[in-house]
Parts: structure tokens; C-alpha cells; sequence
């Protein structure tokens, strides 16, 4: 059974924040509101829980995660960034983009694509995502919450209660969530690609 933290989206209590990374240090996979859609996420180093994810989403590992950062220079930590790959996403973090770059060896290999060795990641522009991952002091594992068989994410706290309570360690509510994912962003061949639009605008990359 889930636990159910009702977390103000704006100013997120600390209390509730410092229990909810303690559950994610000890192995737990959580549903929490981002600046797109809602989405799971778990410790980074957690396979066993980074499989639950795969489970729930009936989804094989050739289904890439993200990792949420918390900032630019934690991106750089797990990514190789040229000068202009820092000028695209100092211009565009935190935001609704997902970027795709090279990862460092700071990744784990079965998180990387396995012929390209690059790695997904985003800076969420949600003050609850971002505290949490300020308390965590760490990146979060992470992937969009559509249910198998649907085309878009769920979006409101209630309903994900009612059909994953006993499949999640924890439920945040913060109020509705959007319901479009992110914009991914290949920016691992010199000019910008665009790999799926979402809720970010594409101009900043001039790809509109």
C-alpha cells in the first residue's frame, strides 16, 4: 500500500520532502508531478527498482530513462557538454525539454543506449521535483507515468491512487499535473534534433 503525501506545489514542505527522499533512498519508486506530466521515479542506483518502473509501464530496457537534475552543473556531472550545448541548455533550464548528450562514466552502462552511449536528462522546472532532488543531493531515475495501452500520461494524483496503490511506495499530490511530456532534444550531432515535441517550444532550437 502507497503512501499519500499532499505537497504544496509552490512551497513544498520540508518535512514531507525529507520523508519522501528517505523512501526513495530505501528502494522506492514514487509518482510525483513535474513541469510536463507526472512521472515515477526511484534512486538511481536502485535496479531492482528501476525494473518495478519497467513493470508497471510494461515496457522492455529498450525504453530509455531520464534522469532529473537538479541544475546545469549537475547535467555536467553525467553528461559531456560542449560550449554550445551550454549555451542551449543554460538558455533552457529548468524546463519541459529532455536532452539527449553523451553520457560520462558517472552513468551506469544500463542506463546508457547501448550502441551510443548517451543518457536522457532534464532540469524539471517544479518546485516540488527540484526540492526534492535538493534534498537528495542526487539525480532521480525517471520515466513518464502512461499507463500500458494509453497515449497520455496520468495527470491527477486521485486516479493513480486508485490503480497503482499497491505497485507504489508513494503518491505526491500537488493538484493536477500536465499531461504533455517533454521535448527531446538530440544534442549529440552539433545542430539540435528533435526526437519527439512535447510541452517545450521547439524555437529556442530553431526546429518550429
Amino acid at each position: 500500500m502507497s503512501q499519500f503525501f499532499t505537497i504544496h506545489p509552490e512551497n513544498p514542505q520540508p518535512r514531507l520532502i525529507k520523508q519522501a527522499a528517505t523512501i526513495l533512498r530505501d528502494g522506492g519508486v514514487v509518482a510525483l508531478p513535474t513541469d510536463s506530466s507526472y512521472a515515477l521515479a526511484c534512486h538511481l542506483g536502485d535496479k531492482s527498482a528501476q525494473d518495478k518502473i519497467r513493470t508497471i509501464r510494461a515496457v522492455d530496457d529498450k525504453h530509455h530513462f531520464t534522469l532529473l537534475c537538479r541544475d546545469l552543473s549537475e547535467i555536467a556531472v553525467y553528461a559531456r557538454i560542449d560550449n554550445q550545448q551550454f549555451r542551449l541548455l543554460k538558455a533552457n533550464t529548468p524546463g519541459s525539454y529532455t536532452f539527449i548528450l553523451e553520457a560520462t562514466r558517472e552513468v551506469p552502462k544500463r542506463l546508457q543506449h547501448p550502441k551510443r552511449n548517451t543518457i536522457g536528462l532534464r532540469v524539471p522546472d517544479h518546485p516540488i521535483t527540484l526540492a526534492l532532488l535538493a534534498e537528495l543531493d542526487e539525480p532521480l531515475l525517471s520515466m513518464t507515468l502512461i499507463m500500458p495501452g494509453e497515449t497520455m500520461p496520468m495527470h491527477e494524483a486521485d486516479t493513480i491512487r486508485d490503480e497503482l496503490e499497491h505497485q507504489l511506495d508513494l503518491i505526491v499530490d500537488a493538484g493536477a499535473c500536465g499531461i504533455e511530456p517533454t521535448t527531446v532534444i538530440d544534442l549529440t550531432h552539433g545542430e539540435p534534433q528533435l526526437m519527439r515535441a512535447g510541452r517545450g517550444a521547439l524555437s529556442p532550437f530553431g526546429l518550429d
